[in-house]
């Protein structure tokens, strides 16, 4: 039996609280439904760590964070750490990407055989800041005057002007090359009689901010009901250590994240780009139909991360709440295994190299992180699953972790007060029941999971080691003038199919 094609749909920042086809009432995504219908949704899949670059690495290499040392978006996923793109490889697939992946370091392709696009950010180490560093050495203590020195609005793109309407713009340019090089690829390989199965990854950078809809999307939610997250009056004491070196890095006190008028601007943009990412879906999808593709390739769409968008006047990621941390994540299979299928078991995307590797047959693979996903698929995997995330760089001043396990959500904070949801009562995990006696129990169960798995004190250390390394290397590249930027071979002016083969 030939082996299936994989088509591997990647978007930025996508929460899926705000997904038709996780039960948004409003927000249209009827491509991501199809997927859904005729496929199976992960109704609890979560980042291995809730930013960009260190996601990716984990769900390519199917290895935590503090295993591949990718902490932070100014760290280099090691060229010897296998991903799924090299077993895929040497086993017979032409694997290529189109887009984002946000590789840091002078290996832009790791087993990739070609890119079609450049990358949207440079892969060099300016992404590394001073704060970051001081931040480690103090453990955190002084956060306010670390972050107090700083100017970093991250919240300002969140509100009134800086959300607005743009027929173009940078982000859409290479959203829209991003798309048209795929599907010039699956046209491609459409027309090729004698090709190998092929991986395509097409990642997109929406509905990552800025918040900038084309009109059209912006149009769709003229006189919608657009919900605005609720503030209580005790939010401050409800703050963990981690929300507050969060919220000073991001600037949230800088900005007024709950003006009404202001936030149904902000999530009324958002919707219009998450609509625009499903448009995209929906034409990848056909694009399959038309070139005879359908019947042997399997469809897979997630998110590396997702986006606070302002819950508990929070914004962007790094946090381990459900909003940030929670990303969709659907597979459907060409023969319809699972189809309607929404398992609520706990996933990870560190879960994508070992299913990849099954739907592949690559049974020789190294030890990794990760769980197969196969058995959920088709339903003879019944056994309770643990998840983990970590952040350990960039805003935070200590290793932070999160573990899921049935309805509970722990979070620890290396030396600080931890953090209890019951998920099934609290969904919005506003009462921290850590320290509630009745809960001791749980706490002290998931903390020692916690603790059995990841070594906080090493990882520490190797944190800061890595960042005084980045730190010094990128002085040296800027007096060199040194690039590791991928130079895409991709010639638009060139018609020839030729280019997409060996």
């Amino acid at each position: 039996m030939q082996s299936p094609n994989i088509l591997l749909i990647v978007c930025d920042q996508m929460t899926p609280f705000l997904t038709g086809a996780y039960g948004h009432p409003v927000v249209k995504t009827p491509n991501m439904e199809r997927l859904a219908r005729e496929g199976v949704l992960f109704e609890n899949a979560y980042s291995p760590c809730p930013v960009c670059a260190p996601a990716r690495a984990c769900m390519m290499s199917g290895t935590y964070t503090s295993v591949n040392g990718v902490f932070d978006n100014g760290a280099v996923l090691p060229s010897d750490m296998p991903t799924f793109a090299h077993y895929l490889t040497n086993a017979g697939y032409d694997t290529v990407l189109s887009g984002k992946m946000h590789f840091v370091g002078p290996d832009q392709l790791h087993g990739f055989r070609k890119r079609l696009t450049t990358d949207i950010y440079g892969c060099d180490f300016r992404w590394v800041k001073d704060s970051w560093i001081q931040i480690k050495e103090s453990k955190g203590q002084n956060w306010q005057e670390i972050m107090g020195a700083r100017t970093n609005f991250h919240s300002k793109g969140y509100i009134g002007d800086a959300v607005k309407v743009a027929e173009w713009h940078h982000h859409l340019s290479y959203d829209e090359e991003t798309h048209l090089r795929s599907l010039e690829y699956l046209h491609a390989v459409g027309r090729d009689q004698n090709r190998q199965p092929f991986l395509l990854c097409a990642s997109y950078h929406h509905p990552h901010d800025p918040f900038w809809p084309p009109q059209e999307y912006w149009d769709l939610y003229e006189n919608e009901d657009i919900e605005i997250p609720e503030f209580p009056e005790d939010l401050e004491e409800k703050c963990s250590m981690m929300d507050n070196w969060l919220n000073s890095y991001h600037g949230v006190k800088e900005n007024d994240l709950r003006d009404p008028d202001s936030l149904r601007r902000m999530r009324r943009a958002y919707y219009g780009l998450v609509t625009y990412i499903d448009d995209k879906i929906g034409e990848l999808v056909a694009s399959l139909e038309e070139n005879g593709l359908t019947e042997n390739t399997i469809v897979i769409f997630l998110s590396d991360h997702g986006d606070m968008l302002c819950e508990k006047e929070m914004v962007q990621k790094r946090t381990f709440y459900e909003w940030s941390s929670r990303v969709p994540f659907i597979i459907r299979m060409p023969d319809g295994t699972g189809a309607g299928t929404r398992s609520a078991t706990p996933v990870s995307l560190i879960d994508l190299l070992p299913t990849l590797c099954d739907f592949a047959g690559v049974e020789d693979r190294m030890p990794c992180n990760g769980q197969s996903l196969l058995g959920l698929i088709d339903g003879s995997d019944r056994e309770e699953r643990v998840v983990f995330s970590e952040t350990h760089s960039e805003a935070v001043g200590v290793p932070c972790f999160m573990v899921r396990k049935g309805q509970f959500k722990y979070i620890y904070i290396h030396g600080y007060e931890d953090q209890l949801f019951d998920l099934e009562s609290d969904p919005g995990e506003w009462n921290n029941l850590s320290g509630n006696p009745d809960f001791s129990g749980r706490a002290a169960e998931l903390r020692e999971l916690v603790l059995d798995n990841f070594d906080p004190d090493r990882i520490a250390d190797e944190v800061l080691s890595s960042l005084r390394r980045r730190e010094l290397i990128r002085e040296t590249m800027n007096a060199n003038k040194t690039f590791w930027d991928y130079a895409a071979t991709f010639d638009p002016r060139r018609n020839s199919l030729e280019q997409y083969f060996h």
